[in-house]
């Protein structure tokens, strides 16, 4: 790759009115464009990325309040912004949304009825997606159905039909590893008669469609041989099956193949890498024509940056005009919203599209009746009810105790006549002496009223026809759902020309419990929900009414409990879903947390970044977020492999200090247990010095789902807090000086590892190891230069099982019994802690660090300390003489991951 000798290929963009305009004409050549994202040298979070560049205003263009402007009314707070560079290798960009695909007709040679061999090859933001489309030759007109690969909830995904109408679905048995750039390729093969009176779906992976591929998981095996069938669909690429509701794949794709038979006759090959910039439709090496939709296009647009302009401001001295602008990331705005989220039930409850009316009964003290969030329900009237007493539902906010006067009522606008729910939740130390009404529904079916009555040791439902005889009957002597947070439904469904209505209890966070009665007639709609109470029901918590017009709704499931016990990711996706915020995710964040609390929505995404350990960033692609979890981070492949001499710019700085010891950590519970780990023998041990560095405690409280979890958080802080290694702040590269760095060096992300070989002689010989935690690029006319603020990679390998390098334990003690010369093959070493080092060949050969110098073990044998090692001397390129009782260690020292 040549760096562009004119000027670097710069791209300047607005977003107006949803329509990406180029203003790079605009941005002054005299300035340099430049960009910081991720963690500060000194950061333990994410900051808002930065963009500075200076726009010409002689034309007022940039004014947002001139009316004779060229933008007035496109421009003004938070105008999305976007810049790019147009270099590197060409693909097929996917913008994710529906109608955004590539696209061949259907012919002769897509009509593969037997034997099938698919593969993508993607750098795609949303593989995590519930469920994704990749690839396929699938609508749903009338004979469309043939095939589609995807994803679903992290796991390939393929189904094909055999009639067209009707389809068979295969999963992988295992879920692929994501690496960080986002870039996987995934195939599938069908064997539509596998010899055995069955069929087989095998899935793979490779790192690119040239291969090698791997099997991803054993066979899926079917009983009875299948065939595919002929559709006319086309052959799409992104959205690929359109009105199947899974979302569409965003990112790049780079080539795809379909052939007819496994490993069989390329029938169709689109490589998008082959393709000039800018083209809309190409022909593919097997002849067939290729046509882009929607917002895809063909580039080699590398995003530095994805922000908002939220001001404008205007200079001009002499006859210059001049607007220089601060774009920011999303954590900008986002930082800036301090009111908390309602609670989980408040939130959730309405999304419910069947949802006909609400009551979250979340006023404070002072309230006198219940508003509704849903237009047209008017409130509910109340009275003797003590608001905002009760605080202990974690889905809630706190809710009304009944006096023993109290009472509610409310109209409810009718629905469609049919089935219907009625749900609220409870908290009733115990059932009253005699039988008194906790519900009363009134309806426009057969049944006019259906009253629920509880007393100690008997539960009622009468179903009452409008003169008040009783049509249906429910009486059960069992259930006593009381002394905890309950959830009490109603229940009313066409049966035939029946009715049946079923009582449901819910112990929240528990179990439940059914019981149903029919009886002939039509449900009707509600029409009004209340209750007298009584005195036998004061005490009683109450909230969350709401009726549906469905029969039965799972909508309280789990926000009832805050989604106590749900993964951080699951955490992290469900709230950027609620929020309409984008949200990458790398990994499968799985650590528990607890209850979600009444936090501003940065706030609770954070509260599950600390405790997952992860890192949540902003991305550089698209206005949104990404976050990659603490297992993305374990045992990397380097991003980006620099050599000292021919990549790095200006001299790398070593730094030997504290900023991040901590060697006395504790991590809290909320609500719960703690946990302390301290490291006091070593050199940067709580010992005061010269034997270790003296005390560094560090304390933190984390929202963690159990009391066993911050034995595990305080033993990770201690081992991420005592690594003992030289860090390099910043890293600096010059693109312009090595074009051929662009490719990798633009798609090195957050949290990536950055390695840089050949240090020079004055530093430790080996490569230098480093995790990406922040970025400053600078871009002009004839400069792109990148720094990263880097911290050590050390700490994040981790010990795997079967591994040859982080698959070995390390000794508990062991040194040089003898000393050796600078040239010795063999050297004498006691094991001083634990067992004898391994004997059996099979272990070798494996490197030790003795005196700074890495020796490779090719041989150990002695069955009693000392033992003898045959050895491989200087492999980091240090060459000495060891002395006796010299340490002895591994030279990798994976840890247990937490």
């Amino acid at each position: 790759m040549t760096f562009p000798q004119t000027a670097l290929p710069l791209r300047v963009e607005l977003n107006l009115a949803g329509t990406w305009t180029d203003i790079t004409h605009d941005v002054y050549s005299r300035d340099q464009i430049r960009i910081t994202g991720g963690r500060a040298d000194e950061g333990t979070k994410v900051d808002a990325g930065r963009c500075l560049m200076t726009l010409n205003n002689r034309g007022g263009k940039y004014v947002p309040r001139n009316p004779t402007g060229p933008y007035y009314g496109l421009i003004g707070r938070n105008t999305p912004v976007r810049v790019s560079v147009l270099t590197g290798a060409n693909y097929l960009g996917l913008p994710g949304n529906v109608g955004d695909y590539a696209s061949t007709p259907d012919t002769a040679a897509l009509d593969i009825t037997g034997d099938l061999d698919v593969r993508f090859d993607g750098t795609l933001t949303n593989w995590g997606a519930t469920n994704l489309e990749l690839i396929g030759k699938f609508t749903f007109a009338t004979g469309g159905r043939s095939w589609f690969l995807g994803m679903r909830n992290g796991f390939p995904h393929f189904e094909w039909s055999v009639d067209g109408a009707n389809t068979i679905q295969a999963d992988a048995p295992v879920a692929p590893v994501i690496p960080p750039s986002g870039r996987l390729a995934l195939a599938v093969t069908l064997d539509v008669n596998n010899g055995a009176g069955g069929a087989t779906v095998q899935f793979y992976t490779a790192s690119t469609i040239a291969g090698p591929w791997s099997y991803l998981g054993a066979p899926v095996v079917f009983a009875g041989t299948t065939s595919i069938f002929n559709s006319n669909a086309p052959l799409k690429i992104g959205d690929a099956v359109g009105s199947l509701g899974f979302t569409s794949a965003s990112g790049a794709c780079h080539a795809a193949q379909v052939r007819s038979g496994i490993g069989g006759t390329l029938v169709a090959a689109p490589d998008f890498t082959a393709q000039t910039a800018g083209t809309t439709s190409f022909t593919d090496s097997t002849g067939k024509t290729w046509t882009l939709a929607g917002g895809t296009d063909i580039s080699n647009r590398r995003v530095r940056f994805s922000g908002e302009i939220s001001s404008w401001p205007t200079r001009w001295e002499a006859t210059d005009v001049y607007t220089q602008v601060e774009a920011a990331g999303i954590l900008r705005r986002y930082g800036q919203g301090t009111s908390p989220l309602a609670s989980t039930l408040r939130r959730r409850i309405p999304t419910d599209p069947a949802l006909v009316a609400y009551w979250p009964m979340e006023e404070g003290a002072s309230a006198t009746q219940a508003m509704s969030p849903l237009p047209g329900v008017q409130p509910l009237s109340a009275t003797g009810l003590q608001w905002a007493a009760d605080d202990t539902l974690p889905g809630s906010a706190a809710l009304p105790v009944v006096g023993s006067t109290a009472s509610i009522s409310a109209t409810v606008p009718l629905a469609t006549p049919g089935n219907w729910h009625v749900e609220m939740v409870y908290n009733l130390a115990a059932m009253p002496a005699s039988l008194t009404t906790v519900l009363d529904v009134s309806a426009t079916g057969t049944a006019r009223r259906y009253l629920v009555r509880v007393q100690t040791g008997n539960v009622q439902v009468q179903a009452l026809a409008d003169d008040g005889t009783q049509i249906g009957f429910i009486n059960a002597t069992s259930p006593d759902f009381t002394g905890s947070w309950s959830r009490l439904q109603l229940i009313v469904a066409t049966s035939g020309s029946n009715t049946t209505m079923n009582i449901v209890w819910v112990t929240i966070g528990g179990g439940g419990l059914t019981l149903g009665s029919t009886f002939a007639g039509s449900p009707g709609a509600v029409s009004r929900v209340s209750s007298p109470f009584g005195s036998g029901l004061a005490g009683m918590r109450i909230g969350h009414l709401s009726v549906f017009s469905v029969a039965n709704t799972d909508i309280y499931y789990n926000a009832d409990t805050a989604f106590n016990g749900e993964s951080a990711r699951q955490r992290m996706e469900r709230l950027a879903g609620e929020e309409g915020l984008p949200l990458a995710i790398l990994g499968l964040g799985a650590e528990l947390i607890g209850t979600q609390r009444s936090l501003p929505l940065l706030d609770l995404l954070r509260e599950a970044e600390d405790l997952d350990h992860g890192i949540l960033y902003e991305s550089r692609d698209r206005l949104g977020l990404a976050y990659r979890d603490r297992t993305s981070l374990y045992n990397q492949a380097p991003a980006l492999a620099l050599s000292y001499h021919t990549d790095i710019v200006g001299p790398l700085e070593p730094v030997d200090d504290d900023q991040h010891v901590r060697n006395d950590v504790t991590v809290a519970r909320i609500n719960g247990s703690s946990a302390r780990s301290t490291l006091d023998v070593g050199a940067l041990s709580t010992q005061a010095p010269p034997l270790g560095v003296g005390r560094y405690d560090d304390s933190s409280t984390l929202n963690l789902y159990s009391d066993d979890q911050p034995a595990q958080h305080a033993g990770w802080g201690l081992h991420m807090g005592t690594w003992d290694e030289t860090r390099y702040p910043v890293v600096r590269v010059n693109l312009a000086r090595s074009p051929a760095l662009i490719d990798a060096a633009t798609t090195v992300k957050v949290g990536d590892r950055v390695t840089i070989a050949s240090p020079p002689p004055w530093l430790p010989p080996d490569t230098i190891d480093l995790i990406v935690q922040g970025y400053a690029e600078t871009l002009s006319q004839f400069e792109w230069a990148l720094e990263f603020n880097c911290t050590p990679a050390g700490p994040w390998n981790v010990a795997y099982l079967d591994d040859a390098t982080f698959g070995r334990a390390d000794t508990a003690g062991s040194s040089l019994a003898a000393s050796a010369t600078s040239t010795a093959t063999t050297l004498s070493v006691a094991t001083t802690s634990g067992p004898l080092w391994t004997t059996a060949a099979g272990d070798m050969p494996f490197d030790v660090r003795v005196g700074g110098e890495v020796v490779r073990v090719t041989a150990v044998t002695g069955t009693t300390s000392p033992q003898t090692f045959t050895v491989t001397r200087s492999i980091n390129g240090v060459v000495k003489a060891q002395t006796a009782s010299t340490d002895v260690r591994l030279a990798t020292q994976p840890v247990i991951a937490l």
